[in-house]
């Protein structure tokens, strides 16, 4: 296994009375994607302030491919994409992009390419002030892009994005996966991050409640699986009679039952025959787990 790309050992920061980040220990690979969440006020734009250096820990250590946070070796490695970017606006796209590739001794000529894979090609020598929100925020991924970071933080992502450009955003944020960027990303967007990342860290009150894939996450909380049962017409009273559970709409019954008891309950409900027209089974997805996770107590 790789060494960690980053690592928060028993990070700690206190702002007078109050814990904002209480002894948060993780690390993240290369080529691994992370989503953070968490409520407002939970310490998530603390924790990225702290991996960027721009705050200080109270306790406790983070390092960037080995060097601390803010240092120049840091610099060099980490990306960072803010939920409201802000550029030039007299300047074009891209010339903030050139101007952005020379600090980070890139060659200017790769922007046209960067602009052209976050989709600001059309829009490259139009005026910043002239952008919507999304097309600035295309324009800071670009950015992001840069200097080929082994670290990329991304707060809110697709703030401001259309649905097309989401999937885009996700497409290019595989892309650095698979080229061997470690990847953080905080949002709120749970059904977005659900799909398209390795591992989830809930944070709640400063404090790590859940750190691990999504399947992991699910069998830990042993969740219930929902299953919605439509009956044909003038069926709805027996098939409720005989699953028990709660009308829905009075022609669907819905019940919930453990993981590991699935099959016994898709066996009884096979066992009402015509009774039944059609059957949805719903696992426990993220929202529920943030839900669970999020309210536990430490």
């Amino acid at each position: 296994m790789s060494d960690p790309v980053l690592v928060l050992d028993n990070a700690t920061k206190r702002r007078g009375s109050a814990t904002v980040l209480s002894e948060i220990s993780l690390d993240l690979t290369a080529g691994t994607r992370l989503a953070l969440l968490g409520h407002n006020g939970a310490g998530k734009s603390t924790l990225i302030k702290a991996v960027l250096g721009l705050t200080r820990l109270d306790a406790g250590r983070i390092t960037v491919c080995g060097a601390a946070p803010g240092s120049a070796a840091a610099r060099a490695d980490v990306a960072y994409l803010p939920e409201a970017v802000a550029f030039h606006g007299a300047l074009t796209g891209r010339e903030q992009l050139a101007f952005f590739a020379r600090l980070a001794g890139e060659a200017p000529k790769r922007c046209g390419t960067l602009l052209d894979q976050v989709g600001l090609a059309a829009a490259a020598d139009r005026r910043i002030a002239t952008y919507s929100k999304g097309m600035r925020q295309r324009l800071g991924l670009a950015q992001a892009l840069l200097g080929r970071p082994r670290l990329v933080l991304l707060d809110e992502p697709t703030s401001g994005l259309d649905p097309v450009s989401r999937f885009d955003l996700y497409r290019i944020i595989d892309g650095m996966a698979a080229a061997g960027a470690a990847v953080l990303i905080a949002s709120h967007a749970l059904t977005e991050v659900e799909a398209r990342t390795d591992r989830i860290a809930i944070l709640r009150d400063g404090r790590l409640v859940a750190d691990d894939t999504l399947a992991a996450l699910t069998r830990a909380a042993a969740l219930p699986i929902r299953l919605r049962i439509r009956a044909r017409a003038g069926a709805a009273e027996r098939v409720a009679e005989a699953l028990g559970g709660t009308r829905v709409n009075g022609a669907s019954v819905e019940l919930c039952c453990p993981a590991d008891e699935k099959m016994a309950a898709l066996a009884r409900i096979t066992g009402l025959g015509v009774a039944v027209e059609d059957l949805e089974v719903t696992p426990p997805g993220l929202e529920d787990l943030y839900r669970y996770y999020s309210k536990e107590a430490v």
